[in-house]
């Protein structure tokens, strides 16, 4: 299955594990990375020294390619960087902020570069920082997410229209028949975000992953668009947050409720009362939890099926 993103990355599929938060450890990347895909270690809940552990076990695990996903907003996102340059990854994914800031730094270093976005506007600004690809992630993803609501069907045939080099769909993608209809549209490749959270490999924690398999349509929602959009699953924290809106919150109620560590204490402490449950809105079509590495054959043997399927007729 070789095009442009396989080579970009040297890897055998097209298919980009996301980095999550809580999620995305090392484990996780290196099971996608050695099943034909590409992992991604999730640096946007570790410190510097976690960092530099989940890299070092990643190239221990693995002696095929993975990257780090850098959400730019990280306060100690220099130390991050610098760390990244140290261990020899050879792949960055960076989202929420300016492309310019880091991507001239990182291919000075050898270092490929990918940024995330969710509208034309934004990709058009990445591809003029010089990145190497794009990641345009619709409305239907979890976790943060654009204020626009564009959905991956509008998004990528919009984003393709204006970018000349590779690009990456993102949200609401779970299957081999999703992948297809992604690059269909337009995509080179495809990142997997939710689908790879229900898996043993994945970090998070346990009780999470079973709120995950139990999801149904409607289960998710994108709020708190004030603060940062995100897309969460229905839960007493979620229910908490509706009902300040109700009343009228400020931004600065919004933000004391939130308080600190919420997502943390969510996904990866199973606190799915009070915790924050970053999920896509295809959580509804994940219905158990299997190794990534029967996902990532699943997804590719679906894609072949799909598209012999699609010749026919």
């Amino acid at each position: 299955m070789r095009n442009r993103i396989t080579e970009l990355f040297g890897i055998e599929y097209p298919i980009i594990q996301a980095g999550m938060i809580w999620a995305s450890g090392w484990r996780l990347a290196s099971a996608v990375s050695n099943a034909g895909g590409l992992g991604l270690l999730g640096a946007g809940s570790m410190y510097p020294d976690v960092l530099e552990e989940h890299i070092e076990k990643c190239k221990q695990a693995t002696d095929k390619p993975f990257g780090v996903n850098v959400p730019m907003l990280y306060p100690d996102i220099d130390k991050l960087m610098q760390i990244i340059v140290d261990g020899g990854v050879k792949i960055v994914f960076t989202s929420a902020g300016n492309p310019k800031t880091w991507t001239s730094f990182l291919k000075e270093k050898g270092i490929t570069v990918v940024h995330v976005v969710s509208s034309v506007k934004f990709a058009l600004k990445a591809q003029e920082a010089g990145v190497d690809a794009i990641v345009a992630e619709g409305f239907e993803a979890g976790g943060h997410n654009g204020r626009d609501e564009t959905t991956t069907m509008v998004l990528i045939p919009s984003v393709k229209e204006k970018i000349e080099i590779p690009l990456i769909a993102a949200g609401g993608i779970a299957s081999g028949r999703a992948m297809l209809a992604a690059m269909i549209l337009g995509a080179d490749g495809v990142q997997i975000g939710s689908r790879f959270v229900a898996s043993p490999e994945a970090s998070s924690h346990q009780l999470f992953k079973e709120w995950v398999v139990k999801a149904q349509e409607g289960d998710t929602q994108l709020t708190l668009k004030e603060l940062a959009p995100v897309r969460l699953l229905k839960n007493k924290f979620y229910q908490d947050v509706q009902e300040a809106y109700a009343q009228g919150a400020s931004v600065t109620e919004l933000k004391a409720l939130l308080g600190r560590a919420r997502a943390k204490r969510g996904m990866f402490e199973g606190d799915v009362e009070e915790g924050e449950l970053e999920i896509g809105q295809v959580s509804g079509l994940i219905h158990d939890i299997k190794p990534a590495a029967q996902i990532m054959e699943e997804i590719v043997r679906e894609f072949n099926e799909a598209k012999h399927f699609t010749q026919e007729y």
